[in-house]
């Protein structure tokens, strides 16, 4: 009897591992082959399952029994490794085929993006003013009256408050009509010297025509220290138009803003034209006060240019319309 069962045993082991053998071999994935290990070799695989019955045989006998089932179990996880690597090399190779590159294969186009010129001339005249030793500051564009007006010198009944000409938004906030907000917010916070140039949108209710807009674009820069004077402000002027433009003709005319005395409107020579591209001007002891900077020994400049402007002398656009009609054909000249 205990022969019958010692012979039996070991039937069932060399079909258990004929079986594990065929299924190593058939697996073609690692997930596959895995789940054949566990079928096998698991702690409740067929092959602990055999020997399960050892317990039932003579003790002369078990060893026989242990080495031969040390010996199928050792066999099988040698074709296990062996078939884990054979598909683990399988699966890279398919993967390096799949992302291999046909260099041989024309390319496939696409439009290159291109910096709309009042980007571009915003990019430029930064530039110019921080190479000057300028910082660069914003401000919001949603602003309070004290901001935009009142701090900057603008009387209660100054025509820009009405309006006509500012759009006032609920609860007494505005859209800020030019970044000289920005002037005041940073004068605020910071103590002279100073050197400044902010940029932003600006809001006002005007016509639309070829060379006005009712949203546009600004740069502003200012400078307050000791002992600044209007030449300072003239030759910083003249210097960043020619940087900007090159060799081009400059003239200051006397013009009025609330915020700066005395003033000046700046013009260039644009198609045989006279074409004004910013006001300027040294900035009102008032505005000074309003900052708790002392105008008896402080004193500085200010000057704002609408960005469309500067864009339409530099690339020869005849109408700022242009800038805001999305049409291809146009923005792909630059």
């Amino acid at each position: 009897m205990s022969a019958r069962n010692s012979n039996e045993i070991e039937a069932q082991l060399s079909a258990v591992q004929q079986r594990a053998t065929d299924d190593i071999s058939a697996a073609s994935s690692l997930d596959e082959l895995d789940k054949v290990r566990v079928k096998y070799l698991g702690k409740k695989g067929e092959l602990s399952q055999v020997l399960g019955g050892m317990g039932k045989l003579p003790a002369e006998e078990r060893p026989k029994i242990g080495g031969l089932a040390n010996q199928a179990k050792t066999s099988l996880q040698a074709q296990l490794d062996q078939r884990k690597e054979s598909l683990q090399l399988a699966q890279v190779k398919a993967q390096l085929e799949a992302e291999t590159l046909d260099v041989t294969m024309p390319g496939v186009y696409r439009i290159q993006g291109r910096i709309h010129p009042i980007n571009s001339i915003i990019d430029q005249i930064t530039d110019i003013f921080v190479g000057l030793g300028y910082t660069v500051a914003q401000s919001q564009e949603i602003e309070s009256d004290y901001y935009n007006f009142e701090a900057l010198n603008f009387l209660p009944d100054h025509p820009a408050r009405d309006m006509q000409d500012t759009l006032y938004l609920p609860g007494g906030q505005l859209m800020r009509t030019h970044t000289s907000n920005t002037q005041i917010r940073y004068m605020e916070n910071n103590q002279p010297p100073m050197r400044v140039l902010a940029s932003g949108r600006c809001y006002r209710r005007d016509t639309v025509d070829a060379t006005h807009a009712a949203v546009f674009h600004q740069i502003e820069f200012f400078a307050v220290d000791k002992d600044i004077t209007f030449t300072d402000l003239r030759g910083t002027v003249q210097l960043f138009l020619e940087a900007l433009f090159g060799d081009i003709e400059v003239r200051f005319r006397p013009s009025y803003f609330p915020f700066t005395e005395p003033s000046a409107e700046v013009d260039v020579r644009w198609q045989g034209q006279w074409l004004e591209v910013m006001g300027c001007g040294m900035i009102d002891p008032n505005v000074l006060k309003a900052v708790g900077c002392d105008p008896e020994v402080y004193s500085g400049f200010a000057a704002g240019l609408g960005v469309e402007r500067l864009a339409m002398v530099q690339s020869k656009i005849d109408d700022i319309r242009r800038l805001y009609s999305s049409d291809l054909r146009f923005l792909r000249q630059f």
